[in-house]
This record gives structure tokens, C-alpha cells and sequence, in this order.
């Protein structure tokens, strides 16, 4: 619950400042997309450094492919059931909360699990 005497500060992620333009899908390009993915990047990362046991095995690369962005996990060995989860639930819920962050970046984020 927010309270209504909450202080405004510039550049919160849950706010929306007066000089932040929005662009449509038309006006990305695709070499911007990726550079754009800072949030669903950030995200990724630190959903996957919190989950896995070796945090440093952890690494995430961008690529675009047909105008979407792809971020592609790759953990160590052991963790990487830990990133899936049973039936994939796990991963699913990554991909949503990265779709999410891509959003606000006004990107079409995607992950692939790399083994």
C-alpha cells in the first residue's frame, strides 16, 4: 500500500518523468533494441545470479532476431535444473518477468536457456 505524502524522485523506475519519451514499435531499430534491453538484461541477471549456486558461472548475451530481443542464459551444469524447475515453471516465470522488464524498455524481450 502507497502512502499519499510519498516524496517524487526523479528517474524512479516507478514513475514516469515528463522529459522519458516512448517510442513505438516502428521507431526502434534493431541495433538500438538490444543497447534498449538495459531492464529485461538487468533483470535476467539477477534472477539467475539469486537462483543458481555458482553466481559466477552465470552469463547473459543479447542478440535481436526478427525485431525481438533474445537474451540467452547459460549457467553451470548444476544449477541449470534449478533455472528450469519442475516442468519448466521456473523458466517460464523467468521468461515472463523478462518479457515484463522489456516492456518497460519498450522492447520485445525474449529468453532462451542455453546448455
Amino acid at each position: 500500500m502507497s502512502d499519499t505524502h510519498d516524496d517524487y524522485v526523479e528517474g524512479d523506475i516507478n514513475t514516469i518523468d515528463e522529459d522519458d519519451e516512448v517510442m513505438s514499435e516502428d521507431e526502434v531499430t534493431t541495433s538500438d533494441a538490444a543497447e534498449r534491453a538495459i531492464t529485461a538484461r538487468a533483470a535476467l541477471e539477477f534472477i539467475a545470479t539469486s537462483l543458481a549456486d555458482d553466481p559466477s558461472a552465470v552469463s547473459v548475451a543479447v542478440d535481436e532476431r526478427q525485431g525481438k530481443v533474445v537474451l540467452s542464459l547459460q549457467v553451470g551444469p548444476e544449477d541449470m535444473g534449478r533455472v528450469i524447475g519442475r516442468r519448466g515453471r521456473t523458466a517460464q516465470a523467468i521468461r515472463s518477468l523478462v518479457a515484463a522488464a522489456g516492456a518497460r524498455d519498450g522492447v520485445n524481450a525474449t529468453v532462451d536457456i542455453v546448455d
